[in-house]
């Protein structure tokens, strides 16, 4: 084995380790891609870039960057699917995304882009997600669907009771019907002036249903 297959050795053997790494997070969570996945996405593009270098011109090169960028788009928009009124998968997309260019960067040769890369894409899948979650108990954003049996009372229930426990809220689309009212409303606010909320609706003998 000469140098040049020592060092696409070298180049797999990172790859792999690096997508493993950013995968088993995901993997953990539960998401859509996960350790296969990313450890994939990682070496494909890692095998692209090292392709490119060896059979193609140095003015091609860009443009096979350009279809693996291109490709790894659509893969990513297969994560991403709208769950009610929440749009789910995001950070695992733009994951992907981010992977690849590390892919692409291992089979540039950059090592040490690639290992700070990683660091950072894990900080920000690690850390930030508890940062998230404590900026969530000072400012959760949720969407409530109420189906009410006194459609006329329902409107200055939901503004006082959101006025109580300091919540703002925008009233989306409403549905009337004979004998109840389908309500939906953007609220923002604490989660434990939301969680006061739900418990004194729950209490009300006249709601059908809540969700959020």
């Amino acid at each position: 084995m000469d140098l040049f297959e020592n060092s696409i050795a070298l180049q797999m053997g990172v790859s792999l380790i690096v997508g493993i790494t950013i995968g088993l997070e995901r993997e953990l969570r539960g998401k859509a891609a996960g350790l296969r996945t990313f450890a994939l996405i990682c070496m494909g593009s890692t095998i692209f870039t090292i392709i490119s270098k060896e059979i193609g011109y140095p003015s091609s090169t860009d443009r096979i960057a350009s279809n693996i960028v291109t490709g790894i788009g659509f893969l990513g928009a297969g994560v991403i699917f709208k769950e009610q009124d929440r749009v789910a998968g995001l950070t695992t997309a733009a994951a992907i995304w981010a992977t690849s260019s590390l892919g692409m960067a291992i089979g540039e040769g950059k090592f040490w882009l690639s290992v700070l890369g990683t660091i950072a894409i894990l900080t920000i899948l690690v850390v930030f997600h508890y940062v998230e979650k404590g900026l969530n108990r000072l400012h959760l954003a949720r969407s409530y669907r109420i189906v009410y049996q006194d459609p006329t009372a329902l409107g200055d229930l939901c503004h006082d009771l959101f006025k109580k426990y300091n919540l703002s809220s925008s009233r989306g689309p409403q549905s009337l019907h004979r004998e109840y009212i389908v309500s939906n409303w953007k609220v923002r606010g604490k989660r434990a002036n939301h969680e006061a909320f739900i418990a004194e609706m729950m209490k009300d003998p006249k709601v059908r249903e809540l969700g959020y």
